[in-house]
């Protein structure tokens, strides 16, 4: 039997997420967006409300949800701000999720607990100036001195690497290895050597920084590597398909957003005598949004669902962040497009919705990147 009801406590989470987004995030969102200013108010109380560790148990500070809780929280707050919902996404899916996965009880005791109850807040950086989605191709170098690791380089396209406590950083150790030479590691903010590079000026997630890292001999000890020399690229990319999920559901908020605008002022706006809803060609455009939207959400909750029941979904999770994404994009557009002229004006908050649905297509893995996944596992 498939069930695609939310339990009790699952709604009530939702509800909570819903009501924060519509009251904490709503009302500087535009102001936020503008100005690139980071949401350290909202992000301190979601860590308070549980939502910066959904899916960390209680036993290291999260909340004890599962994906499908946190896939429902993340389209709450992607609904209203997608620079908010990144922040939350990346400090969950990518950071908190390699400490559970990958980390040992001391390192869990000393950087998981407080991430996941939000007195901390985590970036990752796997990118590099010259290797974007051949996340293989790097050259930062974590070399072994006694009981320490020397590092040296730049990173890159790091989210909240600004605002953030402790970044979840992959190096090499091992130059002639190729993916098997990169490590995984915890870094502290504010070690000497490392120094944070300006904050880069977006086109959307603008409340949401990010910046370049750079390590000039910069020490840490050897204690601060997570799992075993040389399997950095098997936990990188063990996050990241977990990770997309997360993607997605933000693409899902997105569009559900767009969808909703677009629904209230086609009903509100009135042309030729006649409200515009009653126009077939916008009639089409509303079909298309809802039907493409409730296909993506499937695509999520499956995705979702297959990680919780602890099988492969390396597939369904570049599906659900392909499809979605695209969904996202044309939603948005379409959404500016019934809007008219006014769509294209800032107060409406409906250019925004189409410039943060562009980077959905981007990060964690481009939409062609998303296609070799999927053909991948097909003909494997």
């Amino acid at each position: 039997m498939i069930d695609f009801s939310l339990s009790t406590e699952q709604q009530i989470l939702k509800e909570m997420a819903r009501k924060f987004a519509e009251t904490e995030l709503l009302p500087g969102v535009i102001d936020r967006d503008e100005y690139s200013k980071f949401p350290e108010k909202q992000i301190k109380k979601m860590g308070e409300l549980g939502l910066m560790g959904v899916m960390v148990p209680e036993k290291w500070g999260g909340a004890g949800f599962n994906t499908i809780s946190y896939v429902n929280v993340i389209e709450e707050i992607a609904a209203v701000e997608l620079a908010t919902s990144t922040i939350m996404s990346v400090n969950n899916s990518l950071v908190c999720q390699v400490l559970l996965d990958w980390g040992n009880n001391h390192q869990k005791k000393k950087y998981l607990i407080p991430l996941a109850n939000g007195e901390k807040l985590g970036a990752y950086s796997l990118s590099e100036p010259q290797s974007g989605s051949d996340a293989s191709n790097m050259h930062t170098v974590a070399e072994k001195n006694g009981n320490k690791y020397i590092i040296n380089g730049t990173k890159n396209w790091v989210t909240s690497g600004e605002n953030s406590d402790i970044i979840i950083c992959f190096f090499l150790t091992d130059k002639g290895s190729g993916s098997k030479g990169i490590s995984c590691f915890v870094v502290e903010k504010g070690i000497p050597g490392l120094t944070i590079g300006k904050k880069e000026d977006k086109l959307g997630i603008r409340a949401s920084d990010t910046c370049e890292l750079y390590f000039d001999n910069c020490k840490i000890p050897e204690t601060n590597l997570i799992g075993k020399q040389g399997q950095g690229f098997s936990i990188a990319m063990s996050a990241l398909t977990g990770g997309r999920i997360g993607i997605a559901a933000q693409a899902v908020g997105l569009a559900r957003a767009a969808m909703q605008k677009a629904v209230l002022y086609s009903n509100d706006r009135k042309q030729f005598g006649k409200k515009i809803a009653e126009f077939g060609a916008l009639k089409e455009k509303l079909a298309d949004m809802a039907t493409n939207l409730e296909a993506a959400r499937l695509l999520v909750w499956k995705a979702a669902y297959l990680k919780d029941q602890g099988m492969d979904h390396k597939k369904e999770s570049s599906m659900a962040k392909l499809f979605s994404s695209k969904v996202a994009m044309d939603a948005t557009s379409d959404c500016v497009q019934i809007h008219g002229g006014y769509g294209y004006m800032q107060e409406y908050g409906v250019e925004r919705l189409m410039r943060d649905a562009k980077i959905t297509e981007i990060y964690e893995g481009t939409s062609e990147i998303q296609r070799l996944v999927i053909a991948r596992e097909l003909i494997k």
